[in-house]
């Protein structure tokens, strides 16, 4: 039987981080990317680019140019709350809209230029023993990373129960012509119809913008509603290619346990749950995974200790975050506190798109502007 170092099971940005992180390690490391599909591939995904994710990958060997080439950066974000209040700043750093088909490709050939391999198939059956881990009677591993995205097989093959529904947004997404006066702006758009709830717009810098909506599935959320919910938010708005994910947000996290199998990004329900944003966990969680993936049978105790010191904190003041934004008059008043300080809405910002936490600052600002 086929045996690696590390197996590799999804190989976008989550398990492409991994695998540059494992051979960066250790670079004699044997490392096999599997995904059932063909690279370039799309993936459905709101493409921003927060500059804290091309910061993990430029540790890993990878020039964030390159990633980006082709693509303007976005300076500004313009947010609007459930209530009507908007903000519209500079960000601390520019982000970047980059379509999932082409960057995707882009983090993947960095790892296969750095050593790894790729190899398709569709991974079905993981067994674990106590001194490797066997795929599909096929091929077996010293450690496996799962980040093989939502509907993730290898958390399935640990045990870990799915995302509860409120714990589980869907969104949809597809490309328009930009909107007039949203060049060079990200724009997210809410709404106490259906709340929690949210419209997005990016644009991409050639006359296209990456348009979509999102909200729990607990909200019974059908397609018709999502379209509804897209025209309302951004009227005027006829996007091609709609398409569907569903989203297993920061939440309702599983616990990595210990042994040989790692999970990371979508696997790891590391989705941000006020903004949606993935990218940046994913490369994060892929990097960790990628480097704990060296201690062997201890791996998975390890890559719990990395997220724990990297995330931990970030992650509870998100969840709390995203318990206060039940409520839209708290949401109304944080949005009012950002376009009254640029500094608490840096902290929003950083607090949803990257790895922020909730501040003082921000907390004392959005109480001054309760109603």
């Amino acid at each position: 039987m086929e045996h690696w170092d590390v197996v590799v099971v999804g190989a976008g940005p989550a398990g492409a981080a991994a695998a540059l992180a494992a051979r960066r390690a250790a670079p004699s490391t044997r490392v096999l990317l599997l995904d059932r599909a063909d690279f370039p591939r799309d993936k459905v995904c709101g493409d921003g680019i927060a500059p804290e994710a091309l910061d993990v990958l430029q540790r890993l060997g990878v020039d964030p140019a390159a990633l980006t080439e082709g693509f303007a950066p976005v300076p500004r974000l313009r947010l609007r709350s459930p209530g009507g209040a908007a903000v519209e700043r500079a960000m601390r750093r520019p982000a970047h809209v980059v379509p999932r088909q082409v960057l995707d490709a882009r983090i993947l050939d960095a790892a296969l230029a750095g050593g790894a391999e790729l190899r398709r198939h569709q991974v079905r059956r993981l067994t674990v023993h106590d001194d490797r881990v066997e795929i599909d009677g096929a091929l077996t591993a010293d450690v496996v990373i799962g980040a093989d995205g939502a509907e993730s097989v290898v958390r399935r093959a640990l045990g870990l129960a799915p995302n509860r529904p409120d714990r589980m947004a869907v969104a949809l997404r597809g490309y328009a012509p930009e909107p007039p006066g949203q060049r060079g702006v990200q724009v997210i758009a809410t709404t106490e119809q259906r709340w929690p709830a949210y419209a997005w717009s990016f644009p991409l810098g050639d006359g296209r913008a990456n348009v979509g909506y999102g909200e729990l599935v607990s909200g019974g959320a059908s397609r018709t509603a999502l379209v509804e919910g897209l025209h309302r938010l951004l009227p005027g708005v006829e996007p091609d290619g709609l398409r569907a994910h569903r989203l297993p947000l920061s939440t309702q996290r599983p616990r990595q346990p210990d042994g040989r199998v790692l999970l990371a990004g979508d696997a790891a329900s590391l989705i941000n749950p006020m903004t949606g944003e993935g990218i940046f966990y994913a490369v994060l969680s892929g990097a960790l995974a990628g480097a704990a993936a060296a201690s062997g049978d201890r791996a998975g105790r390890d890559h719990r200790r990395a997220l724990h010191r990297r995330l931990g904190r970030h992650l509870r003041h998100s969840s709390a975050a995203s318990l206060l934004s039940r409520w839209p008059r708290i949401m109304d008043a944080a949005f009012r506190a950002a376009a009254a300080d640029q500094r608490v809405f840096d902290d929003v910002v950083d607090l949803g798109l990257a790895d922020g936490r909730l501040t003082l600052r921000t907390l004392a600002a959005a109480a001054r502007r309760l109603p």
